[in-house]
């Protein structure tokens, strides 16, 4: 296994764990009370937010990585 099919993998799985998470938040498991203490479990936007990032990271890593282009501008000194 190469090291782009494992960082592909990771991701997927990643990616997966956060889709999964934001199945059981928007399912009402998002806060919970007991007594007068509140636990809140994640942030819906960061999810999200978070879930995009994978998301361009595994197609990506699909296409054969991030193709970096870069400019360089010559000065006379």
């Amino acid at each position: 296994m190469t090291v782009r099919s494992e960082l592909l993998q990771q991701s997927k799985d990643r990616l997966l764990a956060y889709m999964n998470a934001e199945s059981t938040i928007l399912k009402g498991a998002q806060s919970y009370s007991i007594g007068s203490r509140t636990l809140t479990r994640a942030d819906l936007d960061s999810i999200r937010a978070e879930i995009r990032r994978l998301q361009k990271d595994c197609l990506a890593l699909e296409r054969g990585g991030n193709i970096r282009i870069q400019r360089v501008v010559p000065r006379c000194f």
